[in-house]
Order: C-alpha cells, then sequence, then structure tokens
C-alpha cells in the first residue's frame, strides 16, 4: 500500500542523491543502529515517503532492502532533513560514536 505521506519525485531524488553522496558514512551508521544489521558494510537510500527511508543495506556479502520509520510522518521536505540528522544523533548515542561536527 502507498504512503499516505508522498513526497515528489524530484525531492526523492534529490534528497537520496544528497545522502548517499555527500553522506554516505552517516547513512551506513544509521543503517547499523537503528536498520537491525550493526554488521552492515554498506549502506545507499534508495527512496522516502512521508513515513520513512529505504535503504539498500550490504551485509554479509549480500544486499538487503531495509525500511527505517521516522519518528513521525513527514509532510514537507524541510522536515527530512531535521529527522535524518536526529537518527544520526540516535545512532550515533547507540553505537557509542561520537558525532561529527556539524558545518
Amino acid at each position: 500500500m502507498p504512503s499516505p505521506h508522498p513526497f515528489p519525485p524530484e525531492t526523492v531524488a534529490a534528497v537520496t542523491a544528497h545522502m548517499n553522496g555527500d553522506h554516505p558514512e552517516d547513512t551506513l551508521l544509521i543503517c547499523r543502529a537503528l536498520g537491525g544489521l550493526p554488521e552492515a558494510t554498506a549502506a545507499r537510500m534508495t527512496g522516502l515517503d512521508g513515513d520513512g527511508g529505504d535503504y539498500a543495506v550490504t551485509a554479509d556479502g549480500t544486499e538487503h532492502a531495509v525500511r527505517i520509520p521516522w519518528a513521525r510522518p513527514l509532510t514537507e521536505r524541510a522536515q527530512i532533513r531535521t529527522e535524518v540528522v536526529r537518527m544520526y544523533q540516535e545512532a550515533c548515542e547507540k553505537l557509542g560514536t561520537a558525532p561529527r561536527e556539524q558545518h
């Protein structure tokens, strides 16, 4: 069933390109801590909607489709960044990793 909170395809494309191009380490950390695959060696964001983000995560040499829900439904593009930062901080805390400084 499709999400009742979709984002336009151009928003999905921009966000996934940004996460995969500029924040691959953050994406991997999020998937290790919040995606249930602590042994993951690679991860990329493949999609998103207002209910969560979709990832392709490599663990044990196999690629897995992983969906990580947002803390609450998102309806505006600006909310995506805030939620991804929250997830990153939560992942760092869960894994005992010091968060990098934000620029």
